[in-house]
């Protein structure tokens, strides 16, 4: 398990940083934290729990956060990577589930199990992208927008993006898509502590235009 590493992008979550990497310290030691530019106590807090933390001076998006968390554990000797979001919408719990994936898979999608509280737009998002990632990239991945996921090191360089926004989960979806890799899904159970957090249709819109423009130039 040392050669396992969570890693967790943060932005002002104070609230829900603690919990999270004692949770995530329960299935490995090695927990990093990636601070976007809060302005309140997560680095702090995160520290005192037992994390390394990194910080970014100013907010840059979440896969910019993520892919200065993945860089860094590369460096670390790190083997297989577990990345989750901070908020507390997924449990560390279910790393097991995603590593128990990385046996014989690349790379490990969670995938929401779907309830009464995924907000509506979530919903029809997911189906949009879903389509599409499945017509351009020949991926059935069915919940692409799921920030929980694992995968190898190896993957990890051949699936590193470019993107600093939440358009990252498309873009590490594509490159996987591109480079053949073995994927698995996990069902895990998710709380919307923020119906309005996350990915907006804007966003989505943007998603989809990004996807077909990777498959014209990559």
């Amino acid at each position: 398990m040392n050669k396992v590493w969570v890693v967790i992008p943060a932005n002002n979550e104070e609230k829900n940083i603690a919990n999270v990497v004692e949770k995530s310290k329960k299935f490995s030691e090695n927990v990093v934290v990636v601070d976007d530019g809060s302005y309140d106590k997560t680095s702090d807090i995160a520290e005192r729990k037992g994390a390394d933390v990194l910080k970014h001076i100013v907010n840059l998006g979440k896969g910019a956060a993520l892919k200065t968390g993945c860089d860094y554990v590369l460096k670390k000797g790190a083997e297989k990577i577990v990345v989750l979001d901070a908020d507390g919408q997924h449990d560390p719990k279910e790393i097991p589930n995603f590593l128990k994936a990385l046996e014989k898979a690349d790379i490990a999608f969670g995938q929401r199990k779907l309830n009464k509280n995924m907000p509506f737009v979530f919903r029809i998002g997911n189906w949009m992208i879903f389509r599409i990632t499945k017509l351009l990239y020949k991926m059935n991945v069915f919940d692409t927008q799921c920030g929980y996921r694992a995968f190898t090191t190896d993957a990890y360089k051949k699936i590193r993006w470019h993107a600093v926004n939440y358009s990252m989960e498309s873009e590490m979806i594509a490159n996987a898509g591109k480079h053949k890799l073995k994927y698995a899904q996990v069902p895990i159970d998710t709380i919307y502590a923020d119906k309005y957090k996350g990915t907006t249709f804007i966003d989505g819109l943007k998603i989809v235009m990004n996807m077909v423009w990777w498959k014209i130039i990559r």
